[in-house]
């Protein structure tokens, strides 16, 4: 073969291992099939509250803070990319940046259960990401229990006149990490250890996860910090009708 087919057949091999191989193995957060399907139902039935709240949320947004529109498609859009850029973990899951907290600061938790839904149903059924099976699981963890710490970590740092962008990146990063120790705990709810039960599998699950998680999570924290940079350059009356 000639070094320009060897190139293209080297490049078939890597596409090949990574968008199929890859793929099969790992999804964002908990893929199709991996949990027991009572255990499913359950964490979807969690969801319906937050994601009920959430609708009531976003209506009066619509109704009464319409100038903040483009910010809550942004931090949708948001969420969507950065919880797309996925490392394998474990197996049945993925590390990743999660973008929600961001969106809980600015326009408080129960928006981002709505919206994270959405993108997670997006990435489920166009990118193979996680799984409509798993959705509910998948939801609570990254789309409620990640931004409700991220929302409170935020609120009270603030109570103590900490500055705004690091008070960001504390709520950012922090959310970040929530979300992975949900999804620690949800996955050893399934598959509790053999020796030491539910708890020696959360430590197990949750010390795999933190080699990528947490200099994600820090990675995260420091775009959020620049985004919000950038909003308060050019999008302060957004900001201030949003009590930022």
């Amino acid at each position: 073969m000639t070094k320009n087919e060897k190139r293209l057949f080297m490049f078939s091999c890597v596409f090949a291992l990574v968008f199929g191989v890859t793929q099969t193995t790992f999804a964002m957060h908990i893929m199709e099939g991996y949990l027991p399907k009572t255990h499913c139902v359950v964490w979807g039935v969690l969801c319906l509250p937050f994601l009920t709240a959430g609708f009531i949320r976003i209506k009066k947004i619509v109704n009464d803070h319409r100038k903040t529109l483009l910010l809550l498609a942004m931090v949708g859009a948001y969420a969507f990319v950065l919880s797309a850029l996925k490392l394998p973990s474990v197996t049945g899951s993925s590390s990743h940046p999660t973008g929600t907290g961001l969106g809980a600061v600015l326009f408080g938790p129960s928006v981002m259960a709505v919206l994270g839904i959405i993108v997670l149903l997006f990435q489920a059924i166009l990118l193979a990401h996680g799984g409509l099976t798993t959705l509910g699981a998948n939801t609570f963890s990254m789309a409620i229990a990640g931004p409700f710490l991220s929302f409170g970590v935020y609120k009270i740092l603030r109570k103590f006149n900490i500055n705004k962008l690091v008070c960001v990146f504390a709520a950012t990063a922090l959310g970040d990490l929530f979300t992975y120790c949900i999804t620690s705990v949800q996955l050893a709810l399934a598959y509790p250890s053999d020796v030491g039960g539910v708890g020696a599998s959360v430590v197990k699950f949750m010390a795999v996860f933190a080699v990528t998680q947490v200099p994600l999570a820090v990675i995260e924290g420091i775009l959020s910090v620049i985004v919000m940079i950038g909003l308060e350059s050019y999008a302060k009356p957004e900001l201030a009708e949003l009590d930022y």
